[in-house]
């Protein structure tokens, strides 16, 4: 990610009209391979580290979401996040494959060494996704409120004078925009318990 927090979440929030509304089809697969596929493929060879494996994930992923098209509901999140949930478990299994391969040798499950620490990326990066999906879901004003004064580390003050309300009009946008998006997260079964 180049640039700062804010930038990123803003550019995210930008609705992609190209996308397939869903994966029956093989035109379908094709136009969500050529929007996501490259970004799927950073992903995961980032998380794994070696592109053959990350080819495979990529793979794995489509394969996986062309099997269960269902899996797909456009009114909880878009395309790109449900991807990305896939290819994160995707990767996942695909870690925990290697680390049995490479521990074959050894006598116990317990001797196995750990995942590499690439996981909490893979799973930040998939927060990060969620969280972008959900801030579109909020209204405008509140989006701006919460990814201005919690991400852009502004005061409520700051921002009211600079859009010419009052500040407890800011701090109203924010409280609610907060409330909503804890909504939507909850919802999605985004949120941790």
């Amino acid at each position: 990610m180049s640039g700062s927090p804010v930038r990123w979440l803003r550019n995210r929030l930008a609705p992609n009209d190209r996308e397939p509304g869903g994966l029956r089809t093989e035109r379908e697969v094709q136009a969500a391979y050529d929007l996501y596929g490259g970004e799927l493929f950073g992903f995961a060879c980032k998380a794994l580290g070696d592109r053959q494996l990350a080819e495979d994930v990529l793979q794995e992923t489509f394969l996986r979401a062309w099997r269960a098209p269902q899996g797909f509901d456009p009114r909880r999140g878009s395309m790109r996040t449900w991807l990305f949930s896939i290819a994160r478990n995707a990767v996942v299994d695909a870690m925990r494959r290697r680390t049995a391969r490479e521990g074959a040798g050894h006598s116990s499950w317990d001797t196995v060494p750990e995942p590499p620490p690439a996981v909490d990326a893979v799973d930040q990066l998939v927060e990060r996704i969620q969280l972008d999906e959900a801030l579109k879901q909020i209204s405008p004003q509140q989006r701006e409120a919460v990814v201005e004064v919690y991400f852009g580390g502004r005061t409520c003050a700051e921002l009211a004078a600079e859009l010419g309300v009052p500040a407890a009009t800011m701090r109203s946008r924010l409280y609610y925009g907060v409330r909503a998006l804890r909504r939507v997260l909850e919802e999605n079964g985004w949120l941790a318990p």
